[in-house]
């Protein structure tokens, strides 16, 4: 006879394969039906559309999607269909997690929607089993889907973090790469010189492109085409990156200049390990979607998590436990999570992964003004910045 857990676990696994491919016919044919729309116009007939042999189902986070290329969306982990149980709770500190519905325990779930699979579970909590609905948080997505052009031109500041922090302290590596491209939706924008501010950080080096006139860029702060009748490209549908104008790196030994401080604290007592982890994040950057991933031994069962400043969930197939906060402010600058598991060596904990944004960066880029060399007046333009990690560890 099947035990309880049994017909739970086969169930809630019949109920996502028929989601899935409920999800996956709706997708394939909306994605043809605009294949085929967009193919109408075609000077030669008919395009034949690509299989969905190479694409990819994805849930990352709860949102299904189809992805040709294999990606989904946003930077955080995408989850394909598993039957693993991912288990996920919180303890908010400072202010509520927004969109995130937390559950009243620490240990779930993902479980169906049909109205079969409620039937069954009431039946199996009228036999006293406890069943417990999971969340899965949205914190560990980074990187958003980048929102459409509206504006004429458009200029995108992104730095790139890479640190490596010791585990008893001090710091490895510190690296930032940023750069300034543009893009420009109609030709007759291009035309144009951009005027820019730094914030006068010493230790950052900048480096122009080749086509751009150094000289103006050194002595004026402004970025033109060495020739002034040649206006800058425009920006190709679907080309995310824009057109390079410039870049910089920064190297730094400074420990003070990190923006976030992990600290790991293992102990072995009897027949268990108590892990105590904080954070301390610095005041210059308000960190968004911060995601703290500490790899665990192989598990038979998730984590105890005893106190938390946020929201955590354990990934049992690659067993990692991941310690999210949605927003760090001056209201939660330093934050600790202590968990428990079975005796293990203290070098399982590591290296820990972090993961964050901010929308501000540590050369304080800002373009102020567009300069039409057509004469008129100065075209509408907007920017956008973030600074995200891209290699940040504690070994």
């Amino acid at each position: 006879m099947e035990s309880h857990e049994e017909k739970l676990h086969k169930l809630v696994r019949q109920s996502k394969i028929n989601e899935t491919k409920d999800v996956m016919k709706r997708k394939a044919s909306e994605i043809d039906k605009s294949k085929i729309e967009k193919s109408r116009g075609d000077k030669g007939g008919f395009k034949g559309l690509q299989g969905m042999g190479s694409g990819r189902l994805e849930s990352s986070f709860g949102e299904m999607s189809i992805s040709s290329s294999g990606s989904g969306f946003g930077s955080g982990s995408a989850f394909g269909l598993s039957t693993d149980v991912d288990s996920f709770s919180t303890k908010p500190k400072g202010r509520p997690p927004s969109s995130v519905n937390a559950p009243s325990k620490g240990l779930g779930m993902q479980l169906g929607k049909t109205q079969r699979t409620n039937q069954f579970l009431e039946s199996l909590k009228a036999e006293g089993e406890v069943i417990l609905e999971d969340v899965q948080p949205k914190a560990a997505a980074s990187k958003l889907a980048a929102a459409p052009l509206t504006d004429p031109i458009t200029l995108t500041v992104e730095e790139k973090i890479n640190v490596t922090l010791k585990r008893d302290g001090g710091m490895s590596n510190f690296d930032l790469q940023g750069t300034l491209s543009l893009q420009i939706l109609n030709q007759e924008d291009g035309l144009i010189q951009v005027q820019i501010e730094t914030g006068g950080n010493p230790g950052i080096l900048f480096k122009t492109h080749p086509n751009i006139n150094k000289e103006l860029f050194n002595n004026e702060s402004i970025l033109s085409l060495k020739d002034p009748n040649r206006p800058f490209p425009t920006g190709q549908a679907g080309d995310a990156a824009g057109v390079g104008l410039l870049k910089w790196r920064m190297q730094s030994t400074d420990e003070s200049m990190v923006p976030l401080s992990i600290n790991c604290w293992p102990s072995v007592s009897g027949n268990e390990t108590y892990v105590s982890i904080e954070y301390e994040a610095s005041s210059m950057f308000d960190l968004r979607n911060v995601v703290v991933s500490v790899p665990l031994p192989a598990l038979r069962e998730a984590p105890n998590v005893r106190q938390i400043d946020g929201e955590w969930r354990y990934d049992s197939r690659n067993s990692i436990l991941e310690w999210s906060i949605v927003l760090i402010d001056n209201s939660n600058r330093s934050g600790s999570m202590e968990f428990v598991v079975p005796p293990v060596d203290a070098s399982a904990f590591f290296p820990i992964s972090v993961q964050f944004s901010a929308t501000s960066t540590f050369s304080v880029l800002k373009v102020v003004n567009i300069l039409p060399l057509k004469g008129g007046p100065p075209p509408k333009f907007s920017q956008r910045t973030q600074l995200i990690t891209e290699n940040y560890q504690v070994v």
